[in-house]
């Protein structure tokens, strides 16, 4: 298994002084804990849940900074994803410089909530991970790629240019405008055009 990703029900309580916050940080470390022994080498985590999540703090920093200090002695990688806000991720990424962190790269809320506008280079050789699908930029779709309006020549090229060169990770979903496939037609699909964007981030090909 390339990654494991983590729950993020409580997520925003980490950044607030409270019982719940300090709670989460041993309820991550046990999930990084099993994610040792079964030989899971990363997680992902978001850093936020909802729109209105409270603002980044010293406290959520402080207790962002145990988990990846443990997760380095258990010989395992985080990678925080890009959700709904931006300044999370920066702040994160400017302030843990552990050698096992970076950021899970999420194409689909990258292009409905932040408008396509990513400081790539902020992460450059930080990029651990990848959730690639597509929406049309009003909301978070996940659609299969190209079947939306992100330029994904453009996206792989900065990826590329970033130092990113792992697996493609498609996070697309079985529902909608893709119930007319059978199940096994969606997934040959999906292998499909995974395979289509190996060769593009490899290659730089269309």
């Amino acid at each position: 298994m390339i990654f494991a990703h983590l729950g993020y029900r409580n997520i925003n309580s980490i950044w607030e002084d409270s019982d719940i916050g300090e709670g989460q940080v041993e309820q991550y470390k046990k999930d990084i804990n099993i994610c040792m022994q079964n030989n899971i080498p990363m997680v992902v985590m978001h850093l936020t849940t909802s729109s209105l999540p409270p603002a980044y703090s010293e406290i959520g920093l402080k207790r962002l900074q145990k988990i990846a200090d443990y997760a380095k002695e258990m010989g395992v990688k985080i990678a925080f994803e890009n959700t709904k806000i931006k300044g999370y991720l920066e702040y994160v990424l400017n302030n843990i410089a552990n050698d096992n962190v970076g950021i899970c790269y999420d194409s689909g809320h990258c292009h409905a909530h932040f408008n396509d506008e990513f400081n790539y280079s902020n992460f450059k050789d930080r990029i651990f991970a990848v959730h690639l699908h597509d929406n049309d930029g009003t909301s978070d779709q996940h659609l299969t790629p190209f079947d939306g309006t992100i330029d994904w020549e453009l996206v792989l090229n900065k990826l590329r240019e970033n130092g990113y060169v792992g697996p493609t990770t498609l996070e697309s979903v079985y529902a909608d405008r893709y119930l007319k496939f059978a199940p096994l037609e969606f997934y040959e699909k999906g292998y499909q055009i995974g395979e289509r964007l190996s060769l593009m981030l490899k290659n730089n090909l269309n």
